[in-house]
């Protein structure tokens, strides 16, 4: 490589980075006098120092374009880079801020400019607090003055009471687009790769699956598949319900039911019946009561034959639980409540060596801080709850899995417990919340279209197992209603028929904040106009079948990628090359509140930037009597192919599996 009249050979990233910090050491050192052994030698230091310092300069500059070549892959977040340039103006603005707010976001009016900076109104309270009187627009021309060398503002104009409003250069957003159809949808680069623990779905044992499940499974898995993307390191966790005192009386009920249950594998098709005979004989069989409670201490001991008696009822669930997952797709590792006991010892001699228990009538109980009720770790009888069992699971978590992001995806209902566990966990010393990220994501309750909690007619709740089926069924009767039978061929009918009933029933929950409840409907999710994933999985089929029907192939996109500017003459244009490109904005806002809403409502916001683009812009010009293809304008079927990769993207990261025709 020629540098300045340098012949320079690149070294390795790591080397490269000891060469500077040795060279800049070296500098450092030559700056103290003390360390000159006489002045004679001073001019050849001073000599040897300039030599040093270009060297260095050379090192940082080729470092610095590595750097950037890396980066390149990635797509850039504009709205941090821009907070970046606007933070540097910003602090040189008013130095005499300590921390200066930095509020930078999309202009909601295009007239107005791409991105607004809306920082010198609350910047100006905050030198009135400090006794300054400054006008608001004046602190915005101070702003855009400071503000730095940059590749991608091309203007910026000062609105209203200083609202500085940001025009992006075009032909810097058309190399970011080009940047994206050559090395596809990449996540930003990451600066160190965290692990995250992911707890979700957590069915209990013995009991089917129902409705109530099916939010944190669903919730859970796209979390983890966002991360996934961004390139953590993700850990799914599936912490069912499979240990306790029902578990006695669900042995005792096997060794009445099934004596040869040892030697011969019971034939249990029904386990929530099984469950519900083994409950009705305990809560009226007084010698069965006390039997199943025998068999309690047996488990707990370990002994064989009831751990075999365990195992056999844990299969028969799994093997139902595995039914549900196959159907949403769903990769998760069990890792139930069985799998902490030996850990719950410690955690309580822990608590108490550390003087943070309490006796209560015979319970030890903790009281974290700031908290009013207080987490049990012991029962009067001796034995362990779910308090003890989470704090365990917390624990390994923080310690052996060494987890970066722990979150919990449950009901809101759980907020309070989850509160107590992660007080006493800092309490104690785990953890310390500005370094290792614990979270409760709540969600809200599924209720039917009566507004009440979602149940079958009869009043019991609704088998998830149910409701997938009910969702092929409708699906399929969808397609038939669109007459999709009489064109596709019945394996591509029934991958559409999966991909629309399991896409739509995980997109008619994603799309609704999980902080509230939501109505179950599956007329409404299954139609075809709104934010729906019916109307978005036939979208994002149509615009996939546009280079089809140009008959225009990957190799000829790929090229046309390569070789082709994307023109963004046309507003429509800019507005949906805009839009594909905050890709990476949504992604961050997800990172930070957990609410996948904003991926689902900017999904429908591409789609329906993508039809105004789509109406306004003829990408494929034919003749209007024999509708052979005339003409093909390339740039805008790149605009076609950026559009369906991100699209893609955001159904990945959902969970949903769209298909190429529908």
């Amino acid at each position: 490589m020629l540098l300045s009249g340098v012949f320079f050979v690149t070294l390795p990233g790591c080397l490269m980075d000891q060469e500077i910090q040795s060279l800049s050491a070296e500098i450092e050192s030559l700056k103290n006098p003390q360390n000159l052994n006489s002045s004679a030698r001073l001019d050849e230091l001073r000599e040897e120092n300039s030599r040093l310092k270009y060297r260095l300069n050379i090192l940082k500059r080729v470092s610095d374009a590595e750097e950037r070549t890396y980066c390149s892959k990635s797509m850039l977040n504009i709205n941090h880079r821009l907070q970046e340039i606007f933070g540097e103006a910003i602090r040189a603005s008013c130095p005499e801020l300590d921390n200066p707010p930095l509020a930078v976001a999309p202009n909601q009016q295009a007239k107005f400019g791409d991105y607004q900076c809306n920082s010198a109104m609350a910047m100006a309270q905050m030198l009135k607090a400090k006794g300054m009187k400054i006008n608001p627009r004046e602190i915005a021309e101070k702003i855009i003055q400071n503000l730095p060398d940059n590749e991608l503002i091309q203007k910026t104009e000062i609105a209203g009471p200083g609202f500085i409003n940001i025009h992006l250069k075009r032909p810097f957003v058309s190399r970011l687009l080009s940047n994206l159809l050559i090395n596809g949808v990449q996540p930003p680069p990451l600066s160190s790769r965290k692990k995250v623990v992911v707890d979700f779905s957590s069915p209990n044992i013995a009991k089917e699956m129902h409705v109530g499940h099916l939010r944190s499974t669903i919730i859970g898995d796209s979390m983890c598949r966002l991360f996934e993307f961004l390139g953590y390191d993700v850990l799914r966790l599936n912490h069912v319900g499979d240990w306790g005192t029902q578990f006695g009386m669900l042995i005792a009920h096997l060794q009445d039911k099934f004596p040869d249950y040892l030697t011969v594998s019971p034939p249990i098709s029904d386990l929530q019946a099984f469950y519900k005979e083994s409950k009705k004989r305990f809560d009226e069989e007084e010698d069965f009561k006390k039997r199943a409670y025998l068999c309690v201490v047996k488990l707990q001991s370990k002994e064989p034959d009831f751990i075999k008696g365990w195992n056999l009822i844990c299969d028969v669930s799994r093997k139902e639980f595995q039914r549900v997952y196959d159907c949403l797709d769903i990769q998760i590792i069990e890792r139930g409540e069985s799998y902490y006991q030996d850990m719950m010892t410690k955690v309580v001699k822990e608590l108490e060596e550390k003087g943070f228990v309490q006796l209560d009538e015979g319970r030890k109980i903790v009281f974290p801080p700031g908290q009013s009720i207080p987490l049990t770790i012991v029962k009067s009888d001796g034995g362990y709850t779910y308090d003890t069992s989470d704090l365990a699971a917390l624990h390994q978590r923080i310690f052996t899995e060494k987890a970066d992001i722990i979150i919990y995806v449950t009901d809101s209902g759980q907020a309070t417990h989850f509160q107590l566990v992660f007080a006493a966990a800092q309490m104690i010393g785990w953890y310390n919340p500005q370094v290792t990220r614990v979270e409760h994501a709540g969600f809200g309750v599924v209720l039917g279209e009566d507004k009440k909690k979602f149940k079958t007619r009869s009043g019991d709740t609704v088998r998830l197992m149910d409701l997938l089926d009910e969702g092929l069924k409708r699906s399929m009767d969808k397609l038939k209603e669109k007459e999709r039978d009489k064109v596709l061929t019945p394996e591509e009918l029934t991958t559409a028929q999966r991909s629309v009933a399991f896409g739509c029933i995980k997109y008619a929950d994603l799309s609704h904040n999980r902080i509230n409840d939501y109505v179950f409907s599956f007329d409404k999710m299954l139609d075809d106009r709104g934010n729906t994933a019916a109307y978005l999985l036939y979208a994002f089929t149509r615009i996939r079948s546009i280079a089809r029907l140009a008959n225009i192939d990957e190799a000829t996109l790929r090229k046309a990628a390569e070789t082709s500017e994307v023109l963004l003459d046309h507003e429509k244009e800019w507005k949906l090359g805009k839009c594909i490109l905050r890709f990476p904005e949504i992604l961050q806002k997800i990172l930070d509140d957990l609410l996948l809403h904003t991926l689902c409502d900017y999904l429908y916001e591409l789609a329906t930037t993508f039809t105004e683009f789509y109406d306004s812009c003829y990408c494929v010009e034919k003749d209007r009597q024999t509708g052979e293809v005339v003409k093909v304008n390339m740039w805008r079927m790149l605009l076609c192919e950026a559009t369906a990769a991100i699209m893609a993207k955001c159904f990945d990261i959902l969970g949903i599996n769209p298909v190429s025709k529908m």
